[in-house]
């Protein structure tokens, strides 16, 4: 990343469902607005559990029956993350509990956010009542569907929060 660019990671428990695809969605809309030289995307889990793994083939279907292509591959999210990223965004209240423990200063602590604050019509005070995003692993097909309808719904605004931008959405 060079000291211009801005940066988003998003963050789930094994990084092999919600973040991936928050990394997909996002990538195709920083690369829909020609942002790509400017703004990086990533995703990682909070657990190492599936390091090396591709996303879950189920969501990658869903995915892809929406154009988005998943090619990350699972990876823990690292201190340096933490430090480096511009943004960081986590699916759950449990994904954000376990970054918040990673930072050391509240400068760190301010960069991460819960994906459910960028969902339309979630104001600033009601942050502390923010929707989750459900793990879809051991439901079915209408979760991954959610999980694409939640992420495509935040998109927008967190591409306005992360570049000042309020023609973004």
């Amino acid at each position: 990343m060079t000291q211009d660019s801005k940066s988003v990671l998003f963050v789930c428990m094994g990084n092999i469902c919600r973040s991936p695809t928050g990394e997909g969605v996002f990538q195709g809309l920083v690369d829909e607005r020609g942002l790509s030289r400017d703004i990086v995307v990533d995703s990682a889990g909070t657990i190492g559990y599936h390091t090396g793994n591709p996303a879950d083939q189920r969501m990658q279907t869903a995915a892809e029956k929406r154009g988005y292509r998943l090619t990350s591959r699972a990876r823990k999210v690292t201190q340096n993350d933490i430090e480096s990223f511009t943004l960081i965004v986590a699916m759950d209240r449990a994904n954000y509990d376990d970054l918040a423990a990673m930072t050391i200063n509240d400068e760190q602590l301010g960069r991460i956010k819960m994906l459910g604050e960028f969902l339309p019509g979630v104001s600033w005070s009601d942050r502390d009542e923010v929707r989750s995003v459900p793990d879809p692993y051991y439901g079915g097909a209408a979760g991954f569907e959610e999980v694409l309808d939640m992420i495509e719904s935040a998109c927008p605004a967190i591409l306005e929060h992360l570049t000042g931008e309020s023609d973004a959405a």
